[in-house]
């Protein structure tokens, strides 16, 4: 009987331990799912309705909160991303805004108008790197009548964007008239060589703004002396009435 009791106490004792233990470790599993769900990241959530191919605007967008462990690499946390941007798809109020849903926004600034790539190559070279929104003149060679010609294809054209490759300028993308494209093309593939010039523009602003503020000046100094000529015609006529009088 003392035998069975002292067993029996023995096991009661290995179950209670086996109990703290097994207790401990599901406290400390608990904490630690605890601890990663408690540590939240800010995400870019649509603030309203957003078009598609609508350029997004600080105002479209707000922000929430998400555990760690939810994020993905796809989820925008930072307000940069949204710069020049537009979404394929169409989104609405507090639907999660993902990179793979953002396209850079078109630099086409009317309607009718298309965008080419000029990169560097062999037949494609520029007398100086670009930025965006400078003006080019497009210079071609060909043989296309068996007797080499160089001739200014296309001029004061705008440059949409600037191309790079590894921080080194490579190339640009111009914004040219939709019924200059078929032209443009045929050249790019046929044509011996292509040069592409910086445009000199706006050289002559200066002169002109000298020109304004020299017609103001005059105009400034036609209305001062208006009053004297005004004076003087009523002194003649005074002096005419006084004549009748006598």
């Amino acid at each position: 009987m003392l035998e069975s009791k002292r067993k029996a106490i023995i096991f009661l004792l290995i179950a209670i331990t086996l109990a703290v233990i097994s207790g401990f470790l599901v406290l400390q599993k608990v904490q630690a799912l605890n601890t990663d769900l408690g540590t939240e990241v800010t995400i870019y959530v649509a603030n309203g309705d957003i078009s598609s191919r609508q350029i997004i605007t600080p105002d479209d967008v707000t922000t929430d909160e998400v555990p760690t462990s939810y994020l993905r690499d796809e989820h925008i946390t930072d307000v940069d991303d949204f710069v020049n941007k537009v979404s394929v798809v169409p989104l609405s109020e507090g639907e999660v805004i993902t990179k793979n849903m953002l396209k850079e926004a078109s630099s086409v600034t009317e309607a009718d108008n298309r965008i080419i790539s000029l990169i560097q190559s062999e037949k494609v070279s520029f007398d100086e790197a670009l930025t965006a929104l400078d003006r080019v003149d497009i210079l071609v060679s060909h043989s296309f009548d068996e007797e080499p010609v160089t001739e200014v294809f296309m001029e004061d054209v705008k440059v949409a964007r600037v191309a790079q490759n590894e921080g080194e300028f490579s190339g640009v993308q111009v914004e040219v008239p939709n019924e200059m494209v078929p032209q443009l093309i045929h050249m790019q593939n046929y044509a011996d060589s292509f040069r592409i010039v910086k445009a000199n523009v706006g050289q002559s602003q200066p002169e002109d703004e000298n020109d304004v503020e020299a017609s103001e000046n005059q105009e400034d100094n036609s209305a001062e002396d208006q009053p004297d000529e005004v004076e003087e015609n009523n002194n003649d006529d005074n002096k005419d009435e006084e004549d009748d009088d006598e």
